[in-house]
């Protein structure tokens, strides 16, 4: 027996396994070599459990359940769900976010949590970056604008060499992208707003600090990476993004409530801001919302996260935790109560 990293209680050397989340998303995430892996540290229940976890058949799996790969959708772990798995020792998550599952209920019994966020974070400054880059050449107005007359002239598009860059949220994805634009060849001048970020690690990170406001006057581009709290909630409101530069960017790739959607799309349909939407609030934006016809406007949906082949690297990343339960390791991906308030 192995003990279970910060926790005293015994974690079984073999323990059982229980995938609970969509048929599709089990199918991506968990395809059969990355099942053969777990098989061979593991007992793998056959099957997933894709339905609200109550049913008879899934209660029954449910109750030799060491381990729950969770992942895109489980429905939330009630005290209901989780008095019929009494041996739950650990959530193991293949996706991002885990606000929506773990309840109170989880934290009281003491069960450990890890997420594949960190695995999930690569794809979102990918996107991001390349979001920037689009951004500060102009791209999307330039495309609406090919598509529908002449050539637009080189000299009319800024470029990314010496672009100011306003970074809200040194978040897990936030880091990246600024790792990815501090090794760009291009000139970017990084602004930093967190409250949780020090000054010592603001010169680590290699950005500039500054309050929101100022960040918003200074900045060209605008990325969004801070958690949905409270407190974040339109934290890019009317008044904020009317300090943003003319001929500005706001980037949102974290959660569409962070930002004010009708004082944006007022700012967007006046041709003051551009924007490069991941995620908006509502989601999906009702048929007919001007932000899904203006030519100055990119609109994705949700897909900046992992998708197609690279959702297999979320399944790998709960494959490997699992390992160092077994083994007795430190998890990776570990998320703990105090610090899910600040996260996404």
């Amino acid at each position: 027996m192995n003990d279970r990293p910060g926790n005293s209680s015994p974690f079984p050397a073999r323990p059982t396994v229980v995938v609970a989340m969509g048929a599709d998303e089990a199918a991506a995430s968990l395809p059969a070599d990355l099942r053969a892996e777990l098989g061979t540290m593991a007992r793998l229940t056959p099957g997933v459990l894709t339905g609200d976890l109550t049913a008879p058949e899934e209660r029954t799996a449910l109750a030799d359940a060491d381990v729950l790969i969770t992942g895109w959708g489980t429905p939330p772990l009630s005290e209901g769900v989780l008095a019929s798995a009494p041996r739950l020792r650990a959530v193991v998550h293949a996706a991002g976010s885990v606000r929506e599952l773990v309840t109170s209920t989880v934290w009281s019994r003491g069960i450990v949590v890890s997420s594949a966020a960190e695995a999930n974070a690569g794809p979102v400054a990918d996107y991001t970056c390349a979001a920037i880059v689009f951004a500060a050449k102009k791209a999307i107005p330039a495309a609406a604008a090919y598509a529908t007359g002449p050539k637009p002239v080189f000299l009319d598009r800024e470029g990314a060499d010496g672009r100011t860059i306003g970074l809200i949220g040194a978040s897990r994805i936030g880091r990246r992208v600024l790792t990815r634009l501090r090794a760009s060849d291009a000139e970017f001048r990084i602004l930093l707003y967190d409250p949780y970020v020090t000054a010592e690690e603001a010169a680590e990170l290699g950005v500039e600090m500054t309050g929101v406001d100022d960040l918003c006057r200074a900045s060209s581009i605008v990325t969004v990476h801070a958690p949905l709290l409270p407190e974040t909630h339109r934290l890019l409101n009317a008044e904020r993004l009317a300090l943003i530069p003319d001929g500005g960017t706001v980037v949102n790739t974290a959660r569409g409530a962070l930002v004010d959607t009708d004082a944006l799309t007022r700012e967007c349909l006046s041709g003051r801001l551009d924007a490069i939407l991941d995620v908006t609030d509502p989601e999906p934006l009702p048929e007919g919302h001007p932000l899904r016809k203006l030519p100055n406007v990119l609109l994705t949906p949700h897909i900046a996260g992992a998708q197609g082949s690279e959702v297999r690297r979320l399944g790998a990343y709960a494959v490997e935790e699992i390992g160092r339960l077994v083994r007795g390791e430190m998890l990776r991906g570990r998320v703990l109560k105090e610090d899910l308030g600040r996260q996404a």
